[in-house]
C-alpha cells in the first residue's frame, strides 16, 4: 500500500488544482473525504480554536498537536497536511516536529518563518525571522525527511507583509533549492501578485483562500489557470458550523423549530460510522452479546 506522502506525491503530479477543504478535528477530516475531496489540511487556526477554544496565536504546544494531528489521520484513509508553525523552537525542534508529524500519519507538513510567538497570516502583527533562521527551518525539515521521515515539507513565508513581495519570492525560491516540495507565499493582495508568485516560483504552488481575508477569493477555474496545485481553504468548514451552531441555539433557546438546521440522525449517525461499526462487529460473536 503507497504511504499518504506517496498519495500527495502523485496528486501533485497531475496538472490541476486540488480543491483542500481544512479540517479541525477527526470528523471534520471524515466528512470532507466522504465528500470526495482529495486531502485536506489539518489548519492550526482551526484546531486551536476547536481543542482549546483559543486564538491561532502560539498558545498550543508541540504535544498537543501532535496528539490532535493523530486523532485525525487515524480516522481517515487520504493525506493530511499538518501545520507545523514555526516547528516549536529552533532548527533541532524542527527535525522533531517533522519526524513526529511522519510517524503521526502526515503526509505533509508546513513549516513558516514567522517570529513565535506565531499569527495567523490575515491578521496584524506578524514579522518574520531572519532569512538565516527561515532557511535553518527548511534545512532541518528535509534533514529529517533524509534521516527516515517519509513526509513532504510545505515551506511557507509570511515575508510578503513586511518586506514586500521580492523577498517573500526569494526566501521561497531557497526554500525549493533546500529541499521543499509545496512552497506558499501567505497573504498576497492582488492578482497580478498571485500572477507573479506562478510565474516566478518553480515546483507545485499553494493558495489560501480565507473569506474576507486578504488574498483574492478567485474561482477554482482561474485558479488553476494561473498555475496553483492546491486552494486552501481554512475556516470555510469551521465558519459554517459556528454559524449553524450559533442559530441553532438561538431556535433552541426560544424554542422554535431547530430541525431544518440540523442534519437527519440516520444520516448523522451513518456519517459519524455507526453502520460500518455493525457490520463489521457483526462477524464476532461476543461483540453481537455486548
Amino acid at each position: 500500500m503507497p504511504s499518504q506522502a506517496d498519495k500527495l506525491r502523485s496528486l501533485l503530479e497531475a496538472e490541476k488544482l486540488h480543491v483542500m477543504p481544512c479540517c479541525f478535528d477527526a470528523l471534520s477530516a471524515k466528512l470532507i473525504e466522504q465528500a470526495d475531496f482529495d486531502l485536506t489540511f489539518m489548519s492550526g487556526f482551526a484546531i486551536s480554536a476547536s481543542r482549546i477554544g483559543q486564538p491561532d496565536l502560539g498558545l498550543m504546544s508541540y504535544g498537543e498537536v501532535l496528539d490532535h494531528l493523530g486523532n485525525i489521520t487515524q480516522a481517515v484513509n487520504f493525506p493530511v497536511i499538518a501545520d507545523g508553525d514555526t516547528g516549536y523552537g529552533n532548527a533541532m525542534n524542527v527535525h522533531r516536529t517533522v519526524s513526529g508529524f511522519a510517524k503521526a500519519g502526515a503526509a505533509a507538513i508546513m513549516i513558516e518563518d514567522q517570529l513565535s510567538p506565531k499569527r495567523c497570516g490575515h491578521t496584524p502583527g506578524k514579522e518574520v525571522v531572519t532569512r538565516e533562521e527561515a532557511f535553518d527551518r527548511i534545512r532541518a525539515a528535509s534533514d529529517a525527511r533524509k534521516d527516515g521521515a517519509d513526509i513532504l515539507i510545505l515551506a511557507r513565508t509570511d515575508a510578503r507583509h513586511e518586506h514586500g513581495l521580492r523577498e517573500a519570492i526569494d526566501r521561497a525560491t531557497r526554500f525549493k533549492e533546500l529541499g521543499a516540495d509545496i512552497l506558499f507565499v501567505e497573504a498576497p493582495k492582488t492578482i497580478a501578485e498571485m500572477e507573479t508568485i506562478c510565474r516566478e516560483l518553480p515546483g507545485p504552488k499553494m493558495a489560501n483562500i480565507v473569506e474576507g481575508g486578504e488574498t483574492p477569493e478567485l474561482s477554482h477555474k482561474e485558479l488553476e489557470d494561473m498555475g496553483f496545485a492546491i486552494a486552501a481553504y481554512p475556516l470555510t468548514l469551521m465558519a459554517s458550523a459556528m454559524k449553524a451552531m450559533m442559530e441553532t441555539l438561538a431556535k433552541l433557546k426560544s424554542d422554535s423549530d431547530r430541525t431544518p438546521l440540523m442534519m437527519d440522525f440516520a444520516e448523522l449517525r451513518d456519517r459519524i460510522g455507526f453502520n460500518d461499526y455493525y457490520e463489521q462487529s457483526s462477524r464476532y460473536e461476543t461483540s453481537r452479546r455486548s
